[in-house]
């Protein structure tokens, strides 16, 4: 009888100590789990997949964009051998429309990286990152548009200045020369003013002490296409503007007026063109920037849901 009295207090002792330690863990566990952080949501807010989609794909059009101007631009540069020897850059005169092609894709390649990362990632510092560019870049615009239009004198003033600058250069770049050709060309026009700008030249200016063949001429975009032919005369410029002849007795007949004077004119016939092209634009840029303010103010929302 007391050997099995001595059994149940043994067992009733090691009850006690299991139920200790039972209600010693229980402890713990409530001590951990009072002092980890968690979140609870008390709102329904959520980030709308159609905005953050709609935004990575205007990106992603945007960053393409980027890829092929950069692309284009380094092709150009290795056309010319810049790529081989970046020095050329610096010996480069006039204006090279590759520089702007390659600035205009830079700046498209890093926003349209930030705009995907940032919708994709809900980033909030890379989307106003975007969002303050484009911003920026829109009023730019508008600054610029209002300005041409208050001083249109001293813009035209400019634009004079810059062509006959890039017409001394005509040479020296095959990319500035492809483009004074295709303007000439398109417009139906010749110089700045007129014919006598390629003065300026030194390959065509006429002066006695130059040996050019090309003096007193015109690059062929100056010559009125002939019907007839189906080739290109590139040489059908020579000596179009020697002294004494005038334009009726010139044997391959040229644009008389400047490329200025013609842009002038087209841009009244084509103002409802034109103000059709910047409200695309405007209109493009409007939608990204809506796009990237409510992608920013839903994920602010699913954030403030949270708690500690």
């Amino acid at each position: 009888m007391a050997h099995t009295h001595a059994n149940v207090i043994k067992v009733s002792g090691c009850s006690v100590i299991m139920i200790h330690v039972h209600v010693i863990r229980r402890i713990f566990l409530f001590c951990r789990r009072s002092f980890k952080m968690h979140y609870y949501r008390y709102s329904t807010a959520e980030v709308s997949c159609c905005y953050k989609y709609l935004l990575f794909t205007y990106n992603i059009i945007f960053w393409l964009s980027g890829v092929v101007l950069l692309a284009v631009g380094l092709w150009a540069w290795s056309e010319k051998g810049v790529l081989s020897d970046i020095t050329k850059v610096t010996r480069l005169h006039g204006f090279d429309p590759v520089y702007l092609v390659l600035l205009v894709g830079m700046v498209m390649f890093v926003l349209g990286f930030a705009g995907c990362v940032g919708a994709l990632r809900e980033n909030i510092c890379l989307l106003k990152f975007f969002c303050g560019a484009i911003v920026l870049i829109f009023f730019l615009e508008l600054a610029v548009a209002v300005l041409a239009f208050l001083f249109q004198d001293w813009v035209r003033d400019r634009v004079k200045e810059f062509f006959e600058n890039n017409i001394k250069a005509y040479r020296d770049d095959i990319d500035l020369q492809n483009l004074i050709d295709s303007l000439q060309k398109a417009n139906m026009c010749c110089g700045a003013q007129g014919p006598d700008d390629w003065n300026l030249n030194e390959y065509f200016n006429c002066t006695l002490d130059n040996n050019s063949r090309e003096r007193c001429g015109v690059p062929f975009s100056c010559c009125t296409p002939d019907p007839a032919q189906s080739v290109v005369n590139t040489q059908c410029g020579y000596d179009a503007r020697l002294p004494g002849i005038s334009s009726n007795t010139r044997n391959t007949p040229i644009y008389e007026k400047g490329c200025i004077p013609v842009l002038e004119g087209w841009l009244p016939r084509n103002i409802y063109i034109v103000a059709g092209v910047f409200l695309g634009i405007s209109l493009l840029q409007i939608f990204g920037i809506f796009l990237a303010r409510t992608l920013m103010s839903d994920i602010d929302a699913v954030k403030a849901g949270y708690h500690i």
